[in-house]
Formats: structure tokens, sequence, C-alpha cells
């Protein structure tokens, strides 16, 4: 029977690895190895869960795929920075944003970045 009691997101990635290191390591995610599964399982700290799945044709996202809400989008900013991930990935006609990556117009404070696999990420004020 169908139920919705333990249902998840996932997306691909094309370096298993590079993905575990980067969630793990710089984003500081709970990462499980699935054990001869291929898979990755990202727990989040609200509980949820999300599966990485390694994909040899690996295309990246071009929507975020996960969002992380912060309570101050400039000292999530600054925290990135200083692990090395770059914020500024979209072109300002694309998305106006500052030059730190962040757009402050239509809707909360935004800033957007990439994993190792070019999958889009956000970190949103609110």
């Amino acid at each position: 029977m169908f139920t919705i009691d333990h249902a998840f997101s996932g997306f691909s990635v094309d370096d298993l690895d590079a993905a575990r290191r980067f969630y793990q390591d710089t984003l500081g995610l709970d990462v499980e190895v699935l054990e001869g599964s291929g898979f990755l399982q990202l727990t989040l700290g609200s509980g949820g869960r999300v599966l990485v799945y390694g994909k040899l044709n690996h295309e990246p996202a071009s929507f975020t795929v996960l969002n992380f809400p912060v309570d101050d989008i400039d000292a999530a900013v600054d925290d990135l920075t200083a692990r090395g991930v770059d914020t500024k990935i979209y072109d300002d006609a694309e998305f106006p944003t500052d030059s730190r990556g962040i757009m402050r117009e239509m809707g909360p404070a935004i800033a957007w970045f990439r994993d190792p696999a070019g999958n889009v990420l956000a970190v949103l004020e609110g």
C-alpha cells in the first residue's frame, strides 16, 4: 500500500567520494555511506533525509536541490566563504546579486552555491 510516512528526496552526483567530503567535511552534515548500494544518505538537522546517488551521465541540477534556512544571510555567506564555498555563481543579468552572491530583492535574501557535482544549493534568510 502507498504511504507517505517515510518519503525522502534525492539527487545525483558524478563522484560519491567528492560529494561525501563536501557534505560531511565542508558543510558539516551527517553523511552515511550506504555500503554496497552506491548511495549516500544525508541527515538534515530537522531529521529529514536526502539520498545522494552516483550517476554515470550526471548532469547538474539547474534548480536548487537543497535549501538551508538561516537567521543571518551575511553571517552564513561569511561562514561558507571561510569554508571555501563560492556563493557568487550567477551572472547579475540572470539573478541580480551583490558582490557576495546575495540576492536581496524578490523574496527572502538568498545566496546560491554549488556542490562538487555542480548541483545548486542555497542559504536563505528567514
